[in-house]
């Protein structure tokens, strides 16, 4: 492909999973505007997550099945639809269920990774993996971003219209610059959808890449949906347009992926997930005064949250190009199975994160985020020293 398409599809990959991640800006806006709690309106990024693994699990493996060009204008439109019924929605339970909705038929990312993964040489997929990623990332951050600062000046209505207009646009340029592609499988819906699973028994280096996202993308979801509570709330005292502005800092990450696909390409995945795991637990502690408040605590926060997000995303590299790597004829359910794991794994800590901060206030939520990443880590010294238990003369004699 080249390189002008693949920037196309990296923004495509942006604009697509920002619709799941710009409420996280606007919770406080919602739960003014509705008469809630800010817990209760916490629950509209919830439902948008624990859409997007339905979402994943439902329709990425069509990816497999399906001319891809097609498939991916569809979703888009159908996520303008769903975005425009969440900016009319009158009470929180129409919005939480539209936010689902939305979720569900986002997920054209993980339906672009894998197809781009197959249309490049084996020696350049981490780069390219890496490339797309970066508009991911760039997604989710400026999401909160665009939400906050739109948000504060129009109402938390405001950035579903606009959102709606931009994913229109870009499923019309979509419709002429996805390449003609072949499906690799003729395999029935019921088979698709059971290929996962099959797929996750199959493979242990599938199974190792699920625990190490899940992990570490719960604590990332719990960082960021708790953000909003300790900004918005008495420690800081500030609007949803400073939630934007600490998403802006940490979308200096998005220029971290590619270089973790290029050490990935040359040092292996493993490497890199060593390092975004050590990355992880290293921004917790980063995050710590934070609760303290104060132009220490915000730089502290800015600090801790760039921090995460480069070390999530890298370990998001690593962990695609182990796995696209396993099976090349079924990329798509592969990633159906990874995908689905890290965003039940999201879901669920933004859950707990809301849960820890409720009791334990911010510093829970830090203890949250590194537990977590040690659980990865843990599992993936294991992995490493039977690697090398592996290798070694005595295994052989």
């Amino acid at each position: 492909m080249p390189r002008w398409v693949i920037l196309v599809l990296s923004l495509a990959c942006g604009v697509g999973v920002s619709t799941i991640y710009f409420p996280q800006a606007t919770s406080s806006l919602v739960a003014a505007d509705l008469g809630v709690s800010a817990g209760s309106a916490a629950l509209v990024v919830t439902a948008a997550q624990f859409g997007y693994a339905a979402g994943i699990f439902l329709l990425v493996p069509l990816g497999d099945r399906l001319p891809h060009r097609p498939l991916i204008v569809t979703l888009f439109t159908l996520t303008a639809a769903g975005l425009l019924t969440a900016s009319v929605a009158p009470s929180l339970p129409l919005l939480v269920a539209a936010s689902a909705v939305t979720g569900v038929t986002t997920v054209v990312p993980q339906i672009i990774i894998p197809m781009a993964a197959g249309l490049v040489p084996a020696e350049r997929r981490g780069t390219v993996t890496g490339t797309l990623l970066s508009g991911l990332i760039g997604g989710i951050l400026l999401a909160r971003t665009f939400s906050g600062t739109l948000g504060e000046a129009f109402g938390w209505r405001a950035p579903y219209v606009v959102a709606a207009v931009i994913v229109l646009a870009l499923a019309a340029i979509l419709a002429r610059v996805i390449p003609d592609t072949t499906p690799s499988t003729r395999q029935s819906y019921p088979s698709l959808i059971a290929a996962p699973l099959r797929l996750l028994r199959a493979e242990q280096a599938l199974r190792r890449s699920c625990l190490y996202q899940a992990t570490v993308f719960a604590g990332f979801s719990a960082a960021w949906t708790t953000l909003t509570l300790l900004v918005t709330g008495p420690t800081y005292g500030m609007g949803a347009q400073a939630v934007g502005v600490l998403g802006l800092v940490g979308a200096a990450s998005m220029f971290s992926t590619p270089l973790a696909g290029r050490l990935a390409d040359v040092r292996g995945p493993d490497t890199v997930s060593l390092l975004a795991m050590l990355g992880t637990i290293a921004s917790a502690a980063v995050l710590v005064p934070a609760s303290a408040g104060g132009t220490t605590g915000l730089l502290a926060l800015a600090t801790g949250m760039l921090l995460l997000d480069v070390a999530v995303q890298s370990g998001q590299v690593a962990n695609q190009a182990r796995i696209f790597a396993l099976r090349p004829e079924a990329r798509a359910r592969i990633n159906t199975a990874y995908m689905t794991c890290a965003f039940l794994g999201g879901s669920t800590g933004s859950w707990l994160g809301v849960r820890a901060y409720d009791r334990f206030g911010w510093q829970g939520v830090t203890s949250l985020v590194a537990t977590l990443a040690a659980v990865a880590l843990g599992r993936h010294v294991h992995h490493l020293r039977q690697a090398r238990h592996a290798k070694s003369p005595s295994h052989f004699s």
